[in-house]
């Protein structure tokens, strides 16, 4: 099996050679969009066959702990990798690629008043546009109830191309509320946006160094520098997807070469020494077999990835709920398969897996992708299930003292609502503020008894 795992690897590398060029998270044989709807998706390896996927259903664990807690004392942190590319009016004057797809229009609602949207989930909150303050703090309260320490945000750089500028613009908007929510952020670099914006004629084929090189910079200046931002051993930790355009590690010490202290930098699946310190895991969806990604082989793409990274002194393992993308039924690609939730089952094993290869960090994959359906965040569909299971691990194996419960997770909704019904009341929204802060210092039941003074209205 891993034999057969090395080989669909090289296959898969070599895939993406061939597919130089593609724009998106699924290779993407869509048109060219115009720049206020241009997607900025990103690409797992390589497309899986066309057929209809079968699964089978399992109770059986992907992976069964022997281990014990963790000592708090020693405990990885819980980042949550976070997309930022949504745009929804009224925030923005039109529905971002990243809900249309150019194939749903979310100004149609069925029976129910659910909006039609790229994805098989739909957020309790409606789909949103990234920007939006009542949401960015729903998401956060949410993150500190749920024991997550902080955000992996994926960052398309600070360029006014396509929607890169927006992405940016809503990148910084959540920082602040991150901030104010006393959890850290990471960023993870884009570096398909240098050969999306060549291949665009945006950039000329030599500036394409110079260009990232100002995007370190931006880094440097903007982020790197923060309280908030998650260093270790003093120094910022930086992740690629990929690499997909500078793949040379001679390229990226190029990259570095013109900031005050080399970040500590992290690809996908493989390191590039020596100017990676080492890699993170992703879920394998170019291994799937006829359209599914089964638990055995996933469970030897982990054994693999974990037995290398023993030998790191710095690494960050993976947790992800599942995946289902919804790439071709939008017409974007073939899509990459399934990986089946199994109610839950998934999401416990893979982060329990993780947190026995004793890493210093645990990316949870991820917080909000819902084309590839990998989102955590809360759905219509299972609530806040994967939530509640983090805060079960939480308490299990990291923190035996971590209070919070699922019960807890419905008052940020609850904030969301008032926010909503109450917008233009100063009175409300300061009481709310309070909520807010109360929650962040651990005073759920002071929050609480203001919230009780404010019902919701039935819709």
């Amino acid at each position: 099996m891993k034999t057969t795992i090395h080989l669909l690897k090289i296959y898969a590398f070599l895939s993406l050679l061939l597919l130089a060029g593609c724009n998106g998270k699924a290779a993407s044989t869509a048109t060219p969009f115009p720049p206020s709807v241009t997607p900025s998706p990103r690409p797992t390896e390589t497309p899986v066959p066309t057929a209809t996927p079968t699964i089978t259903p399992t109770h059986e664990p992907l992976y069964v702990s022997t281990a014990t807690a963790v000592p708090k004392e020693s405990h990885p942190l819980l980042l949550v990798h976070y997309m930022p590319w949504y745009q929804a009016p009224p925030i923005d004057s039109s529905w971002g690629w990243h809900w249309t797809m150019n194939h749903f229009s979310p100004d149609s609602k069925d029976a129910n008043g659910r909006r039609e949207i790229a994805s098989y989930y739909y957020p309790l909150t409606g789909p949103y546009d990234s920007r939006d303050p009542a949401v960015l703090e729903y998401q956060v309260l949410l993150m500190k109830l749920s024991g997550i320490d902080g955000v992996i945000v994926d960052w398309y750089g600070s360029e006014n191309f396509w929607d890169y500028g927006i992405l940016n613009e809503s990148t910084q908007a959540l920082f602040q509320y991150i901030k104010k929510a006393g959890l850290l952020f990471s960023v993870c670099y884009e570096d398909q946006t240098i050969r999306n914006m060549v291949d665009n004629k945006h950039i000329a084929l030599e500036d394409a160094r110079k260009n990232a090189q100002k995007e370190m910079l931006y880094l440097q200046t903007n982020w790197f520098r923060d309280d908030a931002y998650w260093r270790t051993s003093e120094r910022p930790v930086l992740f690629v997807f990929g690499p997909q355009y500078f793949k040379s590690a001679s390229d990226w010490e190029k990259l570095f070469s013109i900031l005050n202290t080399n970040p500590v930098f992290l690809t996908e699946d493989n390191s590039l020494p020596p100017v990676t310190t080492s890699s993170y895991p992703w879920p394998p969806m170019w291994a799937s077999q006829n359209g599914v990604l089964t638990d055995q082989v996933l469970n030897d793409y982990l054994e693999s990835f974990y037995k290398k990274a023993a030998g790191w002194n710095f690494w960050v393992a993976s947790a992800f709920p599942g995946f289902r993308d919804i790439y071709k039924e939008a017409g974007v690609s073939n899509g990459y398969g399934v990986l089946d939730a199994r109610d839950g089952e998934t999401l416990k094993s893979t982060l329990q897996f993780a947190l026995d290869s004793k890493p210093d960090a645990v990316q949870l994959v991820t917080w909000n992708d819902y084309g590839e359906g990998t989102n955590i965040e809360p759905t219509d569909e299972y609530g806040y299930k994967y939530l509640g299971i983090l805060q079960d691990t939480v308490r299990a194996s990291i923190n035996p003292t971590f209070a919070y419960t699922m019960d807890d997770l419905a008052i940020p909704f609850q904030i969301y609502q008032l926010r909503k019904q109450n917008e233009g009341n100063t009175e409300v929204n300061q009481q709310l503020d309070k909520v807010f802060q109360l929650i962040i210092s651990g005073d759920l039941d002071a929050a609480k008894t203001i919230l009780d003074q404010y019902p919701i209205k039935s819709q």
